[in-house]
């Protein structure tokens, strides 16, 4: 498993980095078809439709959950048969993300009714014999030669695959030999044939790259590719080997244990042959770049060699370009020896003038100065005035309000005789208690004789 990594590490954990969702869905998407090969799904057909275009989308599903599928009109065409609502098929699928909606999706390269009988169960028995032995694993497969000397092709001689494998090596490598090592591809004990055939062009060494194919069919056409010995014989093969069987939906044990698995034979004869024009467009390319090198290493021999015809001067002129940069070093030292006197005589003159405007002015000072004070003066002189004339109004006012002032009015104050308190109300008024009467000119205690209490508004 190995998840779109530059994606992932472009986001630290933690980070507040944003990203948009077409790049984390592209991101899942990858994931997605790195993380889960081609498996084979069972289940029943739902919402079926065909497009315009050839594609086919519908849903799979079972008790328990559904999903969407879609199979694409290249490898629809192929199919030998059209799926109905609520068949039960089994398809060979990629899972991918459809990035527009963000939704999981089987991208369908096969489709098959369920349990295609015992050749199928063989298939899936002896493939998975031979990928427990090691067989197909990836370490052991060999890289294709870039630029082979002679190319190899077990077929048969009546095979349109061969034409088109011929055709396609013609048109793109007509500059290499192409060998035919002929062998039946349908039949009883084609496998053993063929896998003697390619041991044969093991033992003979005449190609770079030996390509097994033959053209497309049904399980039972394409089963002598299926054979246990036809498996060993490539997987046991020093020469490489491309397999090239059937249409691209079409999947053998010869493909798994080849080194290169191409979708069709003519995919194949691209595989293992290099384009001449490519090549010869390559070639020009280099030769150019080989002469701007040249060239411009030319251009530099020359620079560096003018430039050391420069250095060699007679030593008279070397001479002649001391003396005149020791003169340039006597004028510079004699302009430093003087520039510090001239700094010193300017700082002074700006700290003069600083001094100067920052001096005070006694003469202003002090006619400022008495300003202050007359004004002092004469708001003193306003507020004692002022509080003067507010304290003759407090007097005033105060005398007005004096109790003695009311008792001059014939006002009399009565008084408790033993508690001193003021007499407000007629019922405080007792026969034989003693009062202490204030009047305006003195006071006098008297005694009650007789009360009798009255109502009354006012005087």
């Amino acid at each position: 498993m190995n998840p779109d990594s530059s994606f992932a590490s472009s986001i630290p954990n933690g980070s507040d980095a944003v990203v948009p969702v077409s790049a984390l869905n592209r991101a899942i998407g990858t994931m997605l078809e790195r993380s889960f090969p081609l498996v084979w799904v069972s289940g029943e057909v739902s919402n079926f439709t065909r497009a315009a275009s050839g594609h086919w989308y519908f849903s799979i599903k079972d008790a328990q959950a559904q999903m969407r599928c879609v199979m694409f009109r290249g490898r629809a065409q192929y199919a030998e048969f059209t799926p109905r609502e609520g068949d039960r098929i089994e398809v060979r699928a990629l899972v991918t993300m459809y990035e527009p909606r963000g939704e999981l999706q089987l991208n369908v390269e096969a489709v098959r009714r369920t349990g295609q009988g015992r050749l199928y169960e063989a298939f899936l028995k002896l493939k998975a014999q031979l990928e427990a032995e090691g067989l197909f694993a990836a370490e052991r497969k060999r890289a294709l030669p870039a630029h082979p000397r002679a190319i190899g092709i077990v077929t048969s001689l009546q095979a349109a695959a061969l034409r088109d494998v011929l055709t396609t090596l013609a048109r793109r490598a007509p500059h290499v030999p192409v060998i035919v090592y002929p062998a039946p591809v349908q039949g009883v004990g084609v496998g053993a044939r063929l896998a003697a055939m390619v041991e044969t062009v093991n033992a003979r060494r005449e190609v770079d790259v030996l390509i097994v194919c033959r053209g497309g069919g049904s399980i039972e056409d394409l089963w002598a590719f299926n054979e246990e010995v036809l498996a060993r014989a490539i997987a046991a093969s020093e020469v490489p080997v491309v397999s090239g069987v059937g249409h691209e939906t079409d999947f053998t044990i010869a493909d798994f244990a080849a080194d290169v698995r191409a979708p069709t034979p003519t995919g194949a004869a691209e595989l293992v042959s290099p384009q001449r024009v490519l090549l010869l467009r390559e070639l020009d390319h280099r030769h150019a770049a080989l002469a701007r090198g040249f060239g411009r290493m030319m251009e530099r021999r020359a620079q560096q060699l003018d430039w050391l015809a420069r250095r060699l001067v007679s030593p008279a002129e070397r001479l002649a370009r001391q003396r005149t940069h020791l003169q340039q070093l006597s004028v510079r030292l004699a302009s430093a020896g003087a520039r510090p006197v001239r700094d010193a005589r300017a700082r002074f003159a700006l700290l003069h003038m600083r001094w100067q405007r920052g001096c005070p002015d006694v003469a202003v000072q002090r006619s400022a100065l008495g300003r202050l004070d007359e004004r002092l003066r004469a708001a003193f002189a306003r507020r004692h005035e002022r509080d003067a004339a507010r304290l003759a109004s407090f007097a005033a006012r105060l005398e007005v309000l004096s109790p003695q002032r009311t008792l001059e009015r014939g006002y009399a104050a009565l008084l408790d005789g033993q508690s001193g308190r003021a007499v407000r109300a007629p019922a405080a008024l007792k026969p034989g208690r003693r009062l202490t009467v204030h009047l305006a000119e003195g006071s006098a205690d008297v005694a009650l004789a007789d009360v009798q209490p009255r109502l009354t508004d006012g005087f």
